[in-house]
């Protein structure tokens, strides 16, 4: 007997010497790769980068520079936001590349349509259609990153429940629906490691009475699979993880998956479960304990609201929502949440306040650093 074992190359695509294709070993047959394909497995591996590529469509004037800004500070940089675009590879020759348009484009979508995250809460513990359809909630956020992952958190926040439960001391507890730090990681981690070189899907939120899922598109990069992930690093978009480590938000991914089941064993809840639905993507799925715990958090915001709560608008109550959840909201932050003007935002905070809903805290009216909260 003859074993041959031969370890996978996961730096280079390899290809024949006579013609250069392509195979893939599937099953027990060896699959030859058209060019779509193949240049799949060169994103994988990393011979090709999808995000250094250049877009020829885009120009300095796509830029969102309120995002930039944030960047500098982030760095600490007094250059200029097209100098920091240029030395840290966003802009080449005039033109964004792929990061750029998805971190500091002010709208990604125009370029890339799949450059989205769409975040949707249904009632019940199962998605129906038709007649029955139980989506409650359905927004989606296609701007850069950044304030993608501002405003798709805010709506999560808002959206989540605390529950009460029973301790062995015979008192009354309250916890969180799930650790913040678990559903912001799996969300951070979606769209810094997606494939974005696959056009047809979109990363997605889906919140049931049990369980919040996050999907997002591509299968687990290169080395990674869904047994070593604790362990082991790689990240399909290096340039985007990076800036997103500038920002504050990502880990490691093997560093940040673990201290997502530490979260959530602190809090007694299930370990989150990864999957790749399809082969297609990746599912991060976390439980809650519902069955065993009596849902507190809408009751008692209204209790702080008092009667006024029913009669919200839509704004409105987004503002209440994230300062339920965070404490205090700014004018900027609601703009974010809502996707509207200052001017908007501002005249909807003030009305809150007028009516004794909200309290407002500053110096004056040109106060920086003026926020609103709940009377205590």
């Amino acid at each position: 007997m003859l074993v041959l074992d031969i370890s996978p190359s996961t730096d280079s695509v390899i290809r024949r010497k006579g013609d250069d294709a392509v195979f893939l070993r599937q099953g027990d047959k060896s699959l030859r790769l058209g060019d779509r394909e193949i240049r799949a497995l060169e994103y994988d591996k990393n011979q090709r980068l999808f995000e250094d590529e250049v877009s020829r469509q885009t120009t300095i004037q796509d830029v969102d520079q309120e995002v930039v800004n944030r960047y500098r500070q982030a760095l600490g940089t007094d250059a200029s936001g097209e100098q920091v675009l240029k030395s840290r590879g966003f802009l080449i020759g005039g033109y964004l590349t792929n990061a750029g348009i998805l971190l500091f484009s002010e709208n990604p979508s125009r370029f890339m349509p799949q450059a989205r995250v769409r975040v949707l809460r249904y009632e019940g513990t199962e998605m129906a259609t038709g007649q029955r359809l139980n989506v409650v909630k359905d927004v989606t956020f296609d701007g850069p990153i950044p304030k993608t992952v501002d405003g798709a958190s805010a709506l999560i926040g808002s959206m989540l429940r605390e529950f009460q439960y029973l301790g062995s001391d015979g008192r009354f507890r309250v916890i969180p629906e799930y650790p913040e730090f678990a559903w912001f990681e799996g969300l951070v981690n979606a769209v810094t490691h997606r494939d974005y070189a696959f056009s047809g899907d979109y990363v997605r939120v889906s919140m049931y009475d049990d369980r919040l899922e996050i999907q997002s598109p591509g299968r687990l990069p290169n080395i990674v699979t869904l047994d070593n992930m604790r362990s082991t690093r790689y990240s399909r978009n290096p340039r985007i993880a990076r800036t997103l480590v500038e920002f504050g938000w990502v880990r490691e991914l093997n560093e940040g998956v673990k201290r997502i089941y530490s979260e959530m064993q602190a809090l007694f809840l299930n370990d989150p479960k990864f999957s790749e639905p399809n082969s297609a993507a990746v599912r991060m799925v976390l439980e809650n304990s519902i069955t065993s715990r009596v849902l507190r958090r809408s009751e008692s915001m209204q209790d702080r609201v008092g009667d006024a709560y029913g009669s919200l608008g839509e704004y409105e109550l987004a503002a209440v929502q994230w300062i339920y959840g965070k404490g205090k909201i700014t004018t900027r932050e609601l703009s974010s949440l809502i996707g509207k003007g200052l001017t908007l935002s501002s005249k909807t905070l003030r009305g809150l306040a007028a009516k004794g809903i909200l309290e407002w805290h500053g110096n004056s009216k040109n106060d920086p650093s003026q926020f609103y909260s709940l009377p205590k």
